[in-house]
């Protein structure tokens, strides 16, 4: 699914990004994982995502809310060959 908006809700802050954006649902080591892939963040948007136990997010198209998440456990923070910030978590 992809949108060109998201709002990050973690325990210490809320990001809100826009660009292009794609949630993905994964099967990883026999783990139901949520990716989210999101535009280049600035320094300290990563490090507050990288530094929660856990998040939850809104992706909007348009204005419009395409997806709510449930509250997920933080897995991993990564970077993609293109920069873009990769979140993953689980339920």
């Amino acid at each position: 699914m992809t949108g060109d908006a998201v709002e990050i809700s973690t325990d210490a802050t809320i990001v809100k990004m826009s660009g292009r954006i794609t949630c993905q649902g994964i099967l990883r080591d026999g783990c139901g994982l949520v990716e989210l892939t999101l535009p280049d963040a600035d320094p300290q948007q990563r490090r507050a995502l990288a530094g929660s136990k856990s998040y939850s997010y809104d992706l909007y198209r348009g204005g419009a809310l395409l997806y709510s998440s449930p509250l997920l456990t933080l897995r991993e923070t990564r970077r993609a060959g293109d920069g873009a910030l990769v979140v993953t978590g689980a339920p």
